[in-house]
């Protein structure tokens, strides 16, 4: 061998080392490098194909609101009763949809769609499709099996957009507390509306898409138990004294809490239909009235407190008493010299009427202006109605608004008032929010005396047992009450055929909890009332089935012994047991 080929030999020898694999090829590794990087591409285009489907098919509310200018129903926060019970919540569902610039045959796709979901107008869905719009929608919150026909169709340009629908569980229940949503989700009235104007509306509008789990619950004072229950004794009561509305609520007076309210008529809040229509509001705070002898515990609250009167004076109460060509009688009028008990459990109108005069006109409007009844009463519901007060104000005014008749209010206004007569004299602005007594007192203003609130309980007490509110007079409940009857104003008259009942009952009066509210618009006399249509017989007697079937659900057992000092601090003054004649101020008092 030549020295040349010696020299090629080592060269081709040096390249064939460590690296010499590089450049070599094996038909076998290659047919599995290609079966793997085709592999590998199918699953890329197979996920890159389902992400395309699922874009397609739930696109992204906010893209959407962005891109169609339409509103897409966005989450909502629950509401939930004070016990933690499911109010308001939303559940998810589909809406159809089109983007006309992208569908091939309008006519087709017209047909297609009434044929799965009948119960859209074909001439106005072809009118929609034959729009310029980038977006319009076919129909909202369609079924299961229409989202399903829908989707099978394979429409091009039609669609599938999840959105939140409200629903309501317990159905007309507190509905006019809760209010309701229209088809986007945004609240229209009640505590719905109240949310939005929290700042949830701003959050959807800025474009946030919140999901229910990044709300906050909204717990409500109200119990739905209690709720149910006012509203079926409620029901009831209105249909057997034929009265053409009602309505009744439960106040804490120790928080200003509303623990439950009913007013009928009502509506389901999941179907809420035409609210347009003027009888179906809640007549708790939207309605204004003249609320009768109710009126009449402020006025002599306001002279108690005053010191020109106390539970030992008597009022003049003969005969009729003459203003100018106007006169004043009483009900049942008993035409003699009353004790100031005897002007509460007789309902005198003539007794409270001197009593008001006795404090002047100024004073008695600073009064009620102070007891909040001259101003609109605002709480978390948006809806609320100004009062009715007198442009110009005299003696007459004041001689006919200390028994009820002359100044309209709101009926959870007048309660508002009442129950700051019978807590020791805070007057708490209602609320329809879950709170507790030392947050209710923060905001509380003390409007009376506590000697004055009790005296007033005392009176409550004493009218349930031998006055006119002997309906709420349940054993073990320890109730105080007063009626309330206002004729209508009817044609500029006063009506004698045409009432509004009132009737406010306290449990315990002596360690007062809850108030009881009941109105009944127009109830007719039945032959076991005697014909008579007055509050006693009507709201007196729904009230005391309320706080029969309530009081166990709101934690009242009922107490068989009476208590034996209910009323301490007037027992310094010689006054006892308001159902013990017996005793010293008892009784006849």
């Amino acid at each position: 061998m030549t020295t040349a080929e010696t020299v090629t030999k080592a060269v081709k020898r040096g390249l064939r080392g460590p690296l010499d694999g590089l450049f070599t090829t094996s038909l076998g590794k290659t047919g599995a490098r290609m079966r793997l990087v085709a592999v590998g591409f199918c699953f890329l285009y197979v996920g890159i194909g389902a992400r395309l489907v699922a874009i397609g098919f739930k696109p992204d509310p906010t893209t959407m609101r962005r891109a169609s200018g339409e509103p897409i129903a966005a989450s909502r926060p629950d509401v939930l009763d004070r016990n933690g019970e499911i109010l308001a919540t939303d559940v998810k569902t589909m809406s159809v949809f089109a983007e006309p610039r992208r569908l091939i045959d309008k006519d087709e796709a017209t047909e297609l769609l009434t044929a799965v979901l009948p119960n859209v107008d074909s001439r106005e869905l072809r009118e929609r499709l034959a729009s310029r719009k980038g977006f319009v929608w076919v129909k909202r919150e369609v079924t299961p099996k229409q989202r399903d026909e829908v989707f099978h169709l394979g429409l091009p340009g039609v669609g599938l957009a999840p959105e939140n629908k409200r629903v309501y569980p317990n159905g007309p229940a507190a509905a006019h507390v809760l209010g309701y949503v229209n088809i986007d989700n945004a609240g229209i009235a009640g505590i719905e509306k109240y949310i939005d104007g929290q700042g949830l509306a701003d959050l959807h509008d800025a474009g946030f898409s919140l999901t229910p789990e990044e709300l906050k619950p909204i717990s409500l004072s109200i119990d739905i138990k209690a709720t149910h229950a006012i509203r079926d004794e409620l029901e009831k009561g209105v249909a057997h004294f034929k009265a053409k509305a009602g309505a009744a609520a439960i106040m804490d007076v120790n928080t200003g809490e509303i623990i439950a309210l009913a007013s009928l008529p009502d509506y389901d809040p999941n179907k809420p239909g035409d609210m347009r229509d003027p009888t179906i509001i809640n007549r708790m705070n939207v309605g204004v009235y003249e609320m009768g002898s109710t009126f009449k515990a402020l006025t002599i609250a306001m002279a108690l407190d005053s010191g020109k009167v106390n539970l030992n004076s008597r009022l003049d109460a003969r005969g009729t008493l003459n203003f100018g060509h106007f006169r004043i009688h009483d009900y049942h009028a008993t035409n003699r010299v009353l004790t100031l008990p005897e002007v509460f459990t007789h309902s005198s109108n003539i007794g409270t009427a001197r009593m008001a005069l006795g404090q002047g006109v100024e004073r008695h409007k600073a009064f009620l202006r102070k007891m909040g009844q001259l101003t609109r009463m605002r709480t978390e519901l948006p809806e609320s109605a100004e009062p009715i007060v007198p442009k110009n104000w005299g003696e007459l005014n004041t001689m006919t608004i200390a028994f009820g008749h002359g100044l309209a209010v709101a009926p959870l206004q007048a309660m508002m008032a009442v129950g700051a007569l019978m807590n020791g004299g805070y007057l708490m602005a209602p609320t329809f929010l879950k709170r507790n007594e030392e947050e209710a007192k923060k905001s509380a203003v003390q409007v009376i005396r506590p000697e004055t609130s009790e005296s007033m309980r005392y009176l409550m007490r004493l009218n349930a047992e031998i006055g006119s509110a002997r309906k709420v007079n349940i054993n073990g409940y320890f109730v105080g009450g007063k009626t309330g009857t206002a004729e209508k104003v009817i044609g500029g008259h006063y009506s004698k055929t045409r009432l509004f009942t009132t009737f406010m009952a306290v449990a315990p009066a002596d360690k007062p909890k809850y108030l009881f509210l009941t109105i009944m618009d127009e109830p007719q006399g039945l032959p076991e009332t005697g014909g008579y249509a007055t509050a006693a017989y009507n709201s007196g007697q729904v009230t005391g089935q309320i706080i029969e079937r309530v009081g166990p659900l709101l934690g009242l057992p009922p107490r068989f012994e009476l208590p034996t000092q209910p009323f301490p601090l007037l027992a310094k003054l010689g006054y006892g047991m308001a159902n013990n004649p017996a005793v010293p101020g008892g009784g006849g008092h």
